[in-house]
């Protein structure tokens, strides 16, 4: 049954599975599949079929298959020993056999149903393509111009795919227009409707912040600097502990650069969030003392066992210590992962005064 334009179908194939990589045995299982459920919607679905296509000469041939018995109840399973002898004699009773059929117009179908599905392969094959791509980069900073705002999401064409910037991805201060070219923090790759890529974009993220020095900061990015945390209130203030064992440079001195420069394109790109660079130590008592920057800090006391430090600050660095509503505190606790307790010289008198009383 020459139901396709044959050769054009097996070169197509091969053209498909050279440049996409989308294997010739799949697309060919794939227009069986498609064509066996193309003939039960137009033909009589009542019977056993099956569909075979040649992977050399392209064509596609229907089958019914019966069941060989001696006495036949249903002519469209069953097909009596003396005609199935007639196929082939090595045929027994409760063997199955395959015979071909030729359905009026099922070459038509066939032909639209090979067109169809090698459409519709060929687009899953290259949004498997472009979420592969996409994936890979997450974690990485893209660049992409915002086609629409609304109250929950912000969506941006970045190319190939379309990046998606939900509400808590959003720095709180910014404010996102049509058009404007932002770049943002591949947080995920997500497979949407009909399985349509999607990349979850953040402007929010620590990590953003992170990726951002790497890219301002050539000392970062060859490894001379090292990252070592990042804690972010975002559109607010973050903080962020570098480190070298290079004892010739100065990791703090590099990040803000000369007069600034450096971090100010960072400041920029975030909109005007201030960020404090602190330089990290593995002793805790002087990584919590810098961590509590701008504030001057008198003295440390930890507990490593339960990573609890106990901070005495001048009585006019309390508030600046703890800073509004809490966030330099909380953002150095976040930063070195230590609870901190902050006291002003004056409490902590009082506090020992009282202990001592009892």
């Amino acid at each position: 049954m020459k139901a396709i334009d044959n050769k054009e179908l097996i070169l197509a194939l091969e053209e498909l599975e050279k440049e996409k990589g989308i294997q010739k045995a799949y697309l060919i299982e794939a227009i069986e599949a498609a064509l066996l459920t193309a003939y039960k919607r137009n033909f009589d679905s009542a019977e056993n079929v099956k569909v075979v296509m040649d992977n050399k000469t392209g064509e596609a041939h229907l089958y019914a298959i019966k069941e060989v018995v001696e006495v036949v109840e249903d002519s469209k399973l069953q097909i009596n020993i003396n005609e199935a002898k007639k196929i082939s004699k090595k045929l027994e009773i409760g063997d199955n056999v395959d015979i071909e059929m030729i359905p009026k117009d099922f070459g038509r179908i066939a032909a639209q149903t090979a067109k169809q599905v090698i459409i519709q392969k060929l687009r899953e094959a290259e949004r498997e393509i472009v979420y592969t791509e996409f994936n890979d980069r997450k974690g990485e900073i893209v660049s992409g111009i915002i086609q629409k705002v609304d109250e929950n999401i912000v969506v941006m064409d970045l190319g190939k795919l379309e990046g998606v910037m939900p509400t808590k991805e959003q720095i709180p201060t910014e404010t996102y227009k049509v058009n404007d070219k932002i770049r943002g923090y591949v947080l995920e790759v997500v497979k949407g409707l009909k399985g349509t890529p999607q990349v979850i974009v953040s402007r929010a993220h620590a990590d953003f912040v992170r990726k951002l020095f790497e890219f301002e900061i050539p000392e970062i990015y060859e490894g001379l600097i090292e990252i070592k945390s990042v804690s972010r209130d975002a559109g607010n203030r973050s903080k962020v502990a570098v480190y070298s064992t290079n004892e010739n440079i100065d990791p703090v001195g590099s990040c803000v650069g000369q007069k600034g420069v450096r971090i100010q394109n960072i400041i920029n790109e975030l909109n005007g969030e201030k960020i404090d660079v602190i330089e990290w130590n593995k002793d805790p008592a002087i990584y919590i003392a810098a961590a509590l920057l701008p504030a001057q800090v008198m003295a440390v006391d930890i507990k490593e066992e339960e990573k609890f430090a106990q901070v005495i600050v001048p009585d006019d660095q309390l508030s600046l210590a703890i800073g509004k509503s809490g966030q330099n505190a909380r953002l150095a606790a976040k930063l070195t992962n230590w609870k901190i307790d902050i006291k002003s010289e004056t409490q902590f008198r009082e506090m020992i005064q009282k202990m001592q009383q009892e």
